[in-house]
C-alpha cells in the first residue's frame, strides 16, 4: 500500500488537475480501489440544529444575518427533536446526523450544554455524531469529546489567498487553529471547501495544499458545489459544470487517498450518471435528506434507487473509526472555562458582499 504524501505543492496538485480525462479518472479510480471498497458510500444526514442570523459575512451562505436572504431563522433545537430527527435519519439508511448550527464560535453556556446533550442521545443511538458549531477552543473540543463526538466539521473553504475575498470577519489562520484544537482529542476531522465561488484552478489546489499537508489529513473531505442564493453575494455566479466536480474529486481523491470525499452541496444540479462518475473518481460519503442546512438536496428515497442502480451499499457506523464512549455531564473531567478567545476579525472591505448586504429585501 502506498504512502501518504503530505508536501503537496500547488504546481504538483495543479498537474494533477489538469490531466487528461481518463488518465485522471483511472489514476484516481485506482487510488480509491486500493484504500477503500469501491462500492460502499458513508451517508450522513445534516440537520440545521440552529438556523439564521449568523453575524458573520461569506459570500456563500444565507445564514448570514446581512444579507436579504428567504431563510427563516430559528432558535436552537430541542434534544427530544433532535433525537426524533436522528431516529429518522437512520431508519433511512444515515450512519451519521451532522448537527449545524449558526454560530460564530462556540460559546460556553446553556446552549453549549444543550448540544453537547444532543451529542450523548445521538451516540447512545449508535450513531456518528458530527457538529460544525464555528470555531472552537481546545476545552470545547474535549468537552464535544467526552460527550461522544465523532467528527468535527470545520471547512477551509477555499484557499488562503481567495479566502480574502469570500470572507471578512474571520481571518484563515482560525480555521487551522479550530482544526488543531480538534487533533488534540480522538475527534476525527471533516474539512474541506466550495467551489464555483469565483476562484481559480490555482485557489482550489491552494485549498487541497491546506489540507493535505495537515499531518495527519482530515478523515472527511467535502467538496462542495456553491449553490447560488438569491440576496447572497455569490447570487450571480455561474453553477459548476459536472467536469470540474468530477476532475476536484478525482485529485482529491489522489492526494488525500485515505480520507473519505464527501459529494456534498450541489448534487441537485447533478445527473445521476454525473454523480456516478463522482463515485467511480472516488468520492465515497454523501449528504441525504432533502436539506442541506438551508438549500435543496435530493430525496433520500431518489439516493437509495441510484445506489441499488449503481450497486453501492451504505457505510455502516464506526467503520473506519471505533465508537467513542460517552461521558455523562455529572462525571465530566472537562467544565466550563467562560472562554473569551479572541477570534481575529480582519476587517477589510469586500465591495461585493457590502451591496448586497444594503440591498432591499
Amino acid at each position: 500500500m502506498s504512502i501518504t504524501k503530505h508536501n503537496w505543492t500547488k504546481d504538483e496538485i495543479i498537474a494533477i488537475y489538469n490531466k487528461p480525462m481518463m488518465d485522471l479518472l483511472f489514476e484516481a479510480a485506482s487510488t480509491h480501489r486500493e484504500h477503500h471498497d469501491p462500492n460502499v458510500v458513508q451517508v450522513s444526514t445534516l440537520l440545521s440544529i440552529k438556523t439564521g442570523g449568523c453575524p458573520e459575512d461569506c459570500g456563500y451562505c444565507p445564514q448570514a444575518a446581512r444579507y436579504h436572504t428567504d431563510v427563516e431563522g430559528n432558535d436552537l433545537m430541542s434534544v427530544s427533536q433532535v433525537k426524533a430527527q436522528a431516529l429518522r435519519a437512520k431508519s433511512s439508511g444515515s450512519s451519521r446526523v451532522c448537527m449545524g448550527a449558526a454560530w460564530r464560535n462556540v460559546k460556553d453556556g446553556p446552549e453549549f450544554d444543550q448540544v453537547l446533550e444532543m451529542v450523548r442521545t445521538i451516540n447512545k443511538l449508535d450513531m456518528e455524531v458530527c457538529c460544525t458549531l464555528g470555531m472552537i477552543t481546545e476545552n470545547q473540543a474535549h468537552r464535544l469529546a467526552e460527550a461522544g463526538l465523532y467528527a468535527y466539521n470545520h471547512n477551509l473553504d477555499t484557499s488562503e489567498e481567495y479566502y480574502k475575498e469570500v470572507i471578512s470577519t474571520r481571518g484563515f489562520e482560525d480555521r487551522l487553529q479550530t482544526i488543531e484544537n480538534v487533533r488534540k482529542t480522538n475527534v476525527t476531522v471533516c474539512s474541506g471547501g466550495i467551489i464555483g465561488m469565483g476562484e481559480s484552478i490555482a485557489d482550489r489546489a491552494g485549498m487541497l495544499v491546506a489540507l493535505s499537508t495537515l499531518n495527519p489529513q482530515p478523515e472527511s473531505v467535502p467538496i462542495n458545489a456553491l449553490v447560488a442564493v438569491e440576496g447572497t453575494p455569490m447570487e450571480e455566479e455561474k453553477p459548476v459544470e459536472i467536469w470540474e466536480m468530477i476532475r476536484m474529486v478525482a485529485t482529491t481523491r489522489i492526494i488525500m487517498p485515505e480520507t473519505q470525499v464527501r459529494l456534498s452541496a450541489g448534487r441537485m444540479n447533478m445527473s445521476r450518471e454525473g454523480q456516478a462518475m463522482c463515485f467511480f473518481a472516488g468520492a465515497n460519503s454523501i449528504f441525504a435528506g432533502d436539506k442541506l442546512l438551508t438549500t435543496p438536496n435530493p430525496d433520500v428515497n431518489e439516493d437509495m434507487k441510484m445506489f441499488e442502480m449503481l450497486g453501492l451499499n451504505p457505510q455502516k457506523a464506526f467503520t473506519k473509526v471505533s465508537q467513542p464512549q460517552t461521558v455523562e455531564a455529572a462525571n465530566s473531567q472537562f467544565t466550563p472555562l467562560g472562554e473569551k478567545p479572541k477570534w481575529s476579525r480582519p476587517g477589510h472591505t469586500i465591495e461585493r458582499n457590502l451591496e448586497a448586504s444594503k440591498k432591499e429585501s
